[in-house]
Formats: C-alpha cells, sequence, structure tokens
C-alpha cells in the first residue's frame, strides 16, 4: 500500500546508515584509535561520515574525558517506539510486501559493500587526513610558543624598566633631601649671620654715646659682654661635619666622585657605584688603601661618619 513504502524506505536507509556508521567504524579502528573514542566520534558527530568523525578525534585528542564510555541521552530509543492503535511496527512492515521495492534494496546492498580497493582508498585518504592535522596542530603550537615567548620578553623588558624607574626615582628622591638640606643649612647660616649684625648694632647703640663725651672707663666692661651670641670670634676646637666627598676608583682605572652626608650609609655610596659603573656588572668590595681596610656587608650598615670618611675619602673598587 502507498502508507508502507515511505515506512520501508525509512527502514532500508536506517540500515544502510548502520553498515555506514559500522564501516566507518572498522576503518578508524584500523587506523589505531580505540573503539571507545571512535565510537564516541561517530555517536557525537551524527554518524555523518569518517571526515567528520576524524575531526572530532583531532580536535578532542586532549580531553580528559575522551576515553570516557558515551553514553546516549535519555529518550526514545530505535525500534522501541510502541505502534499507534491498529498498525504494524516498522520492523515487521519492512517484511510485509516482499515484492516492493526491489530496486530499493539493491541500492542499499551496493552502498553496504567496500571493495578491497574502496577501503584501501579510504584509509589513504584518512591517513593524509591524519597527517594534515597534525601538522595543523604543530604549526598552531608553534604559534602558540612564538606567542608565549613574545609574551615572555615583553613582560622581562616591562619589569627591567619598572626596576630602572624605581632607581632613578630612588636617586632622585636622595638628591631632593641634599638639596633641601643644604638650603636648611645655608638658611641657618643666613640667621646665625643675621643675629650676629643685630648684636653687633646692640652694641654700638649702647656703647657708641660714651665714646663722644670722651670717657675711657666705659670701655673697660666691653670685653666683659658675654660672645655666645658671634660664634664666629670663638677659637675653633673641633668641627662637624655634615657632609662627606667621596672619590671612588673602579676596576677600569676610572673615578667617580660624589658627596654624600655624613650621617648616610655606606650602603648609599655602593648604590651609587652600580648605578654608575661602566665597566662590568660582577660583584665587588670596598676597601681603602691608607690605611687599608677592607669594608664587610655588617660596614655597609653603619654611617659615613663613624666609618671615618669624613670630610673626605678615596674608596677604591676590588673584584669581590
Amino acid at each position: 500500500s502507498s502508507d508502507l513504502r515511505p515506512r520501508r524506505r525509512r527502514n532500508r536507509e536506517e540500515e544502510g546508515g548502520a553498515m555506514a556508521e559500522f564501516s566507518a567504524l572498522e576503518s578508524l579502528l584500523e587506523m589505531g584509535f580505540t573503539q571507545s573514542r571512535v565510537e564516541k566520534a561517530l555517536a557525537l558527530t551524527g554518524n555523518q561520515g569518517i571526515e567528520r568523525a576524524m575531526d572530532w578525534l583531532m580536535e578532542h585528542e586532549a580531553d580528559p574525558d575522551i576515553d570516557e564510555p558515551y553514553v546516549p541521552p535519555q529518550g526514545n530509543v530505535l525500534g522501541t517506539q510502541e505502534p499507534p492503535e491498529g498498525g504494524v511496527p516498522e520492523s515487521l512492515e519492512a517484511f510485509s510486501d516482499p515484492t516492493a521495492g526491489g530496486s530499493e534494496e539493491q541500492s542499499v546492498d551496493a552502498k553496504r559493500a567496500l571493495t578491497e580497493e574502496e577501503r584501501a582508498e579510504q584509509t589513504r585518504r584518512m591517513m593524509e587526513l591524519i597527517a594534515q592535522k597534525q601538522k595543523e596542530r604543530e604549526e598552531r603550537e608553534k604559534r602558540e610558543q612564538i606567542e608565549q615567548e613574545k609574551q615572555r620578553r615583553k613582560q622581562g623588558q616591562e619589569l627591567s624598566m619598572i626596576r630602572q624607574k624605581m632607581q632613578e626615582d630612588e636617586m632622585k628622591k636622595l638628591a631632593d633631601e641634599r638639596r633641601r638640606e643644604k638650603m636648611e643649612e645655608k638658611m641657618a647660616k643666613q640667621r646665625v649671620r643675621e643675629k650676629i649684625e643685630r648684636d653687633k648694632a646692640e652694641r654700638a647703640k649702647k656703647f657708641g654715646g660714651a665714646g663722644a663725651s670722651q670717657t675711657l672707663p666705659p670701655a673697660e666692661p666691653f670685653p666683659a659682654v658675654p660672645t655666645p651670641s658671634s660664634p664666629i670670634l670663638e677659637p675653633p676646637v673641633k668641627r662637624e661635619y655634615d657632609q662627606c666627598r667621596i672619590q671612588v676608583r673602579l676596576l677600569d682605572g676610572s673615578s667617580l666622585t660624589q658627596t654624600f652626608r655624613a650621617k648616610e650609609q655606606l650602603a648609599a655610596v655602593r648604590l651609587y657605584i652600580e648605578l654608575h659603573r661602566q665597566d662590568n656588572a660582577d660583584p665587588f668590595i670596598l676597601l681603602t688603601s691608607f690605611p687599608r681596610r677592607v669594608f664587610t656587608d655588617e660596614d655597609m650598615e653603619k654611617p659615613l661618619q663613624e666609618l671615618g670618611l669624613v670630610p673626605s675619602a678615596v674608596l677604591i673598587v676590588a673584584k669581590k
């Protein structure tokens, strides 16, 4: 009848799809893939052929669950659906009319069988496809490695620039501190000079009128006038230096000269040498020739004044 023919045609197409799936399964197994991977690839690609399954296997080769068995989704399974009321199951309808669709059966049988030459050709195409996919993957991984190396070098350059900027900021900060201290010292000296001038003016105002009346005795108390207000007239006992001029002799014979505060640590001199030396980047130590003294790591934390390098000194750079 006319209602049975479409159903028989669908049955034959499903049988032909099953045979094609079985042929693809055998071909992929012959290529060395495991059965669980092949079954999963065919199921997830909708049994659309070996090439689609091959693409899926190459793309998901690194998946952690690639070897787990495929679990089909819950639902109607082929052949388990009950026929409608008064109908005949499709699995039996295929055999109800032995005279229908003879040419269609022959077409399906022709699709089922694969000759050895066709199988070999199919295997060859699949191996070429595998080689092509592997080559594409290697090229992609190579490009990724090159990009990662570029990123690593870029990050290294950025880190180096940040470190250099930090050093420049530190030196700028030290320079600003020195300028501020010099300015404060200059202002303090100016205040001392102004105080001396005021003291002179007061003494002149106090004793200036007695000189006009030619009375010399009042001049006797003049030496008794307290003089702490005029420190310049006092005899120098021991001068306290607040700055230190350091000359550094490098390994290549050149030298560096810089002024530091007397209370700065020897580590500041070492940092200045590391930032301005041009000979090499080898580790070094600092020493003085006369009297000969080699400065240790503990000395780096001590101020220049305590190390006897004030008001000036010559430091020699030697290999460590």
